[in-house]
């Protein structure tokens, strides 16, 4: 079995209608030769992405989900463009080829770039590679540099300059992912009302301005075949931006789950993180801060907005499987990943603030008898 990943089969309900995206490549200029072969990425839960691969051409497809969403969500026309003016900065971006924002063709925005061959490491890495503890600890530096490379592009005077919006970045992440977390709520979830108003209460002045991915995860990068700790591609640009390259960081964290995080946690892990040789989350913030200079006041802010951002993330999808705008079945137990966040979120406050533990006591029965259902 092959280590590229190629895709699978498309989703229920999530059909491509592959006649009216080559009929409108074709009127772009794209040359495509044979019959496609269509198959459809597992790994992400946001836009929908699919790989056509015709005997020329190897090309992937990039479209909004159905169903509710942010208004500032899935905006294919910049997120084709980020990439676009990212890439002679950063050189592993996939080359953008079309954009299409006729809805008359499937419905939606979307974008075609080319593909780029190699290993995506998803929950757990190809048993056929057999890497040894220290070729992880060396894909994971590599991870952790390719982020700090990012955050180091100089972007004033370019195109990528007009994505901020100034002073107040940190103050605008939380009072806006306060808001979208409210909006997209549902009964059987907790309402995170303590860590959200602690948040309100402790946000830092912006420590300085960059461009970040904001969704940096294993899963988001394409390692290279031939020596599977190289990264030669980062996917999933759909919300960066200029901003605090600690809440990046922060945000990116929220992601690594370790192998010694209880069996809760763990079950929300989607990147192989957990391996011998893998750096610990406290180890990625050290590695981090001691390469790049940056000395923040208070770390433990940006590590709990990162948990509750990634909570709110996933109850905006749990909300449309909730509500039945999508039938995606991956989406079914997103509830559960909400608990779990807000457990972590809490234990990340013991010893910073004394209500943390408290609040943990009360809430772990009312944990367990939900689960138990």
């Amino acid at each position: 079995m092959s280590v590229i990943d190629v895709g699978g089969q498309v989703k229920t309900g999530e059909a491509l209608d592959i006649q009216a995206v080559q009929q409108w490549l074709k009127l772009q200029g794209i040359e495509l030769i044979g019959d496609v072969e269509l198959t459809q990425y597992s790994g992400g839960a946001s836009n929908w992405t699919y790989r056509l691969k015709y005997d020329n051409a190897d090309l992937i497809l990039r479209r909004p989900p159905q169903g509710t969403k942010a208004k500032s969500a899935h905006d294919m026309q910049r997120e084709f463009e980020v990439q676009s003016h990212l890439a002679a900065f950063y050189p592993v971006i996939p080359k953008m080829l079309a954009l299409c924002q006729d809805p008359a063709v499937i419905g939606c925005d979307f974008y075609v770039m080319q593909r780029i061959e190699g290993i995506i490491p998803r929950a757990n890495m190809p048993a056929q590679l057999q890497l040894s503890e220290s070729d992880i600890e060396r894909l994971c530096l590599n991870v952790i540099d390719k982020l700090i490379e990012l955050h180091q592009v100089p972007y004033q005077g370019t195109a990528l300059e007009q994505l901020g919006k100034g002073e107040g970045y940190c103050r605008r992440q939380v009072e806006g992912w306060d808001q979208r977390y409210a909006k997209a709520y549902t009964d059987n979830v907790p309402t995170f009302e303590w860590v959200r108003a602690w948040l309100l209460k402790n946000i830092p002045e912006d420590s300085t301005s960059c461009v970040i991915h904001n969704d940096w995860r294993f899963d988001n990068v394409i390692l290279n075949p031939a020596e599977p700790t190289q990264v030669i591609g980062v996917l999933d640009w759909e919300m960066a931006t200029i901003g605090d390259p600690l809440m990046d960081l922060g945000s990116a964290l929220a992601y690594w789950v370790e192998d010694t995080d209880n069996a809760l946690f763990k079950a929300t892990r989607r990147q192989p993180t957990h391996l011998k040789g893998m750096l610990t989350r406290k180890q990625v913030v050290d590695y981090y801060l001691k390469k790049t200079g940056l000395k923040p006041k208070n770390w433990v802010f940006y590590e709990v907005f990162g948990v509750f951002r990634l909570a709110a993330i996933a109850q905006q999808i749990y909300y449309r499987y909730y509500h039945k705008q999508t039938q995606n079945p991956a989406f079914k137990d997103f509830w559960i990943m909400i608990h779990a966040l807000h457990i972590r979120a809490l234990q990340l406050l013991i010893g910073y603030e004394k209500d943390a533990q408290l609040l943990i006591a009360q809430y772990q029965p009312q944990l367990e008898e939900i689960l138990a259902k």
